[in-house]
């Protein structure tokens, strides 16, 4: 008996000790992480280097071990980036901003709403230069709207027009005895195509033509103004890869000059007239930028909806219902908070989780009003939370509509019969049930349908509803079609294009106030145990680890099956597999 209380005491003692460690350890990595704040120095140049992923929104960790140790995951915050060069445009240090990226992780909407705030701090009269080895589409769209843009002598400027690419599985799933099995309402609902047929159907063509096209429009309308070049003569550019090179670019004024980085370093000491330091995008934020300071009482709170719908809590990637419904509730009780912005960037997920949201969203909204601001995509579940909104805001590239809903299971019973599987099944009751290793039944197949049919429908009357529309005006613009901002303003299915900015604005007046802070949620907390998975032995995921053996291509495959795997129920999603180049 005394040696079972020894050993217990013992092992009781060195939790306690491993406690008291671990807490030491987090107040000295603390401490040591506020002796390195980052300072803006006089004569300083902010560097635009967005070569990191960029999220709507992207929380610092409040781990200081994490912090200490350097484990959290890069990332930059679109709300950041913008609120940062708002500041920029009144900080006595900051003298120009300088781009300088060879590739850009942010989608197009992202890329415009960053473009067009440096293009409001060139209103402040300082300076904005650009400089790369190599542009690929996206960094030039940006970098374009400088006063300056430079390019290295031996380098090129990828500008070809855009163009979408999707796998398609169907001669995969015949050779090899594995198919899905598709329900689906909406002839435009291709998230599930490639497992229908081996090629693209006409009215997904059509759609994916009539979005490239929107998109590529305000690409060529935004560089056409700021390099003073006609629509036309970029599309003859993009046609015939007239930059390809530094002279071809300079001639077809693509560029200013073609000049190597240590030259451009002396034309941004002779822009600031003496010699200058320059703060990245990432250090400027850190230094306390990243936000509009305001002692205002009165709040607007912008609640960030990022990532697939999926049932459950959620997290920083993934939106819940529970993670949602807190943040909005929170929200709610505040009295504080006088209006919300839900910032939507998603493709959409799980039908179930989207009509919870949108259900709480409801109730908020006869409490106080509701603004909703679409990020690069807001489509199918994404759409399905937006819908009910006092005013809905777009970017002209976000990607948006796509109500339509689809089921999907998979069937290896070809497969299973080739390698002389056979399975039996009993059942207590008639109910059409579905087995994996036999042919779908016609019963199941109904009872299914008549699901689909009814999130349908369901989907659809919300959208009428919260757009003050009939069901058939929507549903004849709906049947899975994806839309831009630009072509959703025109259909009714969005109130104006904007940005975040433009959305909280919105909420103020609809508050019927003119001074407010911005408060931002959801607040992500991570469970103890995951305060060890970036430890260095567990750094690299196990995604991280696929994608290096298997290469960039075949990885693509496998993340699109897993995605498929983790669906569970009906879902109102919009057609992941598209890749825009």
């Amino acid at each position: 008996m005394k040696f079972l209380r020894n050993l217990l005491a013992s092992i009781l003692g060195f939790f306690i000790a491993l406690f008291l460690l671990f807490m030491l350890f987090a107040l000295i990595a603390s401490a040591f992480g506020d002796g390195n704040k980052v300072t803006v120095k006089p004569n300083s140049v902010l560097e635009l280097d967005l070569s990191i992923p960029i999220k709507d929104y992207a929380p610092k960790s409040n781990d200081p071990i994490e912090e200490f140790l350097d484990l959290a995951d890069e990332k930059l915050g679109l709300n950041a980036i913008i609120n940062a060069i708002e500041n920029a445009k009144t900080d006595k240090n900051i003298k120009g901003i300088s781009i300088k990226n060879y590739t850009i992780f942010g989608g197009v909407a992202q890329i415009q709403a960053i473009r067009n705030k440096v293009e409001e701090f060139k209103e402040s009269g300082k300076f904005v230069y650009a400089f790369a080895d190599v542009y690929d589409q996206k960094n030039y769209y940006l970098s374009s709207v400088a006063d300056s843009l430079f390019l290295n002598p031996i380098g090129a400027i990828n500008f070809k027009g855009l163009n979408a690419e999707i796998l398609y599985y169907k001669d995969f799933e015949d050779k090899y005895g594995i198919k899905m099995e598709v329900i689906r309402h909406g002839k435009y609902k291709s998230a599930v195509e490639p497992y229908l047929t081996n090629k693209m159907s006409d009215a997904n063509r059509e759609q994916t033509t009539s979005f490239l096209q929107s998109i590529w429009s305000e690409i060529l309308e935004d560089v056409s103004k700021s390099r003073n070049i006609t629509t036309d003569k970029l599309n003859l550019i993009a046609d015939n890869s007239l930059g390809r090179n530094a002279v071809l670019s300079k001639k077809n004024n693509l560029i200013d000059t073609a000049i190597y980085e240590d030259v451009y370093s002396q034309k941004l000491k002779n822009a600031v007239g003496k010699t200058y330091k320059t703060i990245t995008i990432n250090d400027y934020i850190s230094s306390g930028k990243g936000r509009i300071s305001s002692i205002e009482k009165n709040k607007i709170a912008v609640i960030f909806a990022q990532g697939q719908i999926m049932y459950g809590k959620g997290n920083e990637d993934v939106i819940g219902q529970g993670i949602m419904i807190k943040a909005l509730k929170k929200a709610r009780k505040d009295k504080n908070i006088k209006a919300i912005v839900l910032r939507v960037n998603s493709p959409g997920g799980d039908a179930l989780a989207s009509d919870i949201i949108w259900r709480e969203l409801e109730l908020t909204k006869k409490e106080k009003p509701l603004v909703v601001s679409m990020g690069n995509v807001a489509a199918s579940g994404g759409y399905y939370i937006a819908c009910n909104a006092n005013k809905i805001f777009a970017e002209p590239t976000t990607i948006t509509g796509s109500i339509g809903v689809f089921g999907a299971v998979p069937n290896i019973h070809q497969l299973a019969t080739n390698m002389g599987i056979n399975a039996e099944q009993v059942s207590t009751n008639k109910h059409p049930n579905y087995s994996a290793f036999e042919p779908i039944t016609k019963e199941f197949y109904e009872v299914t349908k008549e699901g689909v049919e009814f999130i349908y429908k369901t989907f659809v009357n919300r959208v009428a509803t919260g757009r003050n529309m009939t069901f058939e005006q929507v549903d004849k613009i709906a049947q899975g079609r994806v839309w831009t901002g630009k072509e959703a303003l025109n259909l009714g299915l969005v109130d104006a294009l904007g940005g975040l900015e433009d959305a909280v604005k919105e909420a103020a007046k609809l508050a019927d106030i003119t001074k407010y802070r911005v408060r931002n949620y959801p607040h992500y907390k991570k469970d103890f145990k995951d305060a060890f998975k970036g430890f260095p032995f567990a750094k690299a995921s196990k995604n991280e680890i696929l994608k290096e053996a298997l290469g960039d291509e075949t990885f693509k495959l496998y993340d699109q099956v897993q995605q498929l795997k983790k669906m569970k129920g009906i879902q109102a999603r919009m057609p992941f597999l598209y890749e825009i180049k």
